[in-house]
């Protein structure tokens, strides 16, 4: 299965290779910026302009939860390796790192001067990645909302970062 997030404020899912559209989400009040599969494949989470990320289940067709705290777009999303958090990366120069669980903040990471760009998770790990229009990327430990590390180097905006 493929997943897409779009301008036109849907995520959809596609079956591959065949390319048939198999489910669309709407809800977002602006453009999606990020979607991810959940590990165990059975819900996903979106990242939207309109400041909000949402936790949508499959079976049911519809959005589950709604985070709400970024004060601006959020650009980028990602879920963690053991599914029971969210990361978000906003234009509001913040991360945070969602408990699905509790459907709460559990922490907000600050740092960067710009707005965050994208986050992922090093898997099975407590160590995330942000990138940022501030043109450096930071390692953060998600538990203390700690920055470990800084990489700089890039001369204009970084738009994503990912692990191997």
């Amino acid at each position: 299965i493929v997943l897409t997030g779009g301008d036109d404020r849907l995520w959809k899912t596609w079956g591959f290779p065949d390319g048939n559209i198999l489910l669309t989400g709407e809800g977002h009040t602006d453009w999606l910026s990020g979607c991810c599969f959940r590990p165990s494949g059975t819900q996903l989470v979106t990242s939207s302009g309109d400041t909000t990320v949402r936790i949508w289940d499959l079976s049911r067709r519809g959005c589950i939860l709604t985070l709400r705290g970024h004060s601006r777009a959020v650009r980028g999303c990602s879920w963690h390796s053991c599914g029971d958090f969210v990361a978000s990366a906003s234009a509001d120069g913040t991360s945070k790192i969602w408990d699905v669980n509790s459907e709460r903040c559990r922490s907000t990471l600050r740092g960067h001067e710009g707005s965050v760009n994208s986050i992922e998770f090093l898997p099975f790990s407590s160590t995330a990645l942000t990138c940022s229009a501030d043109k450096t990327l930071s390692l953060w430990d998600v538990r203390t909302a700690v920055r470990v590390y800084t990489f700089q180097g890039h001369v204009h905006s970084c738009n994503h970062a990912t692990f191997n």
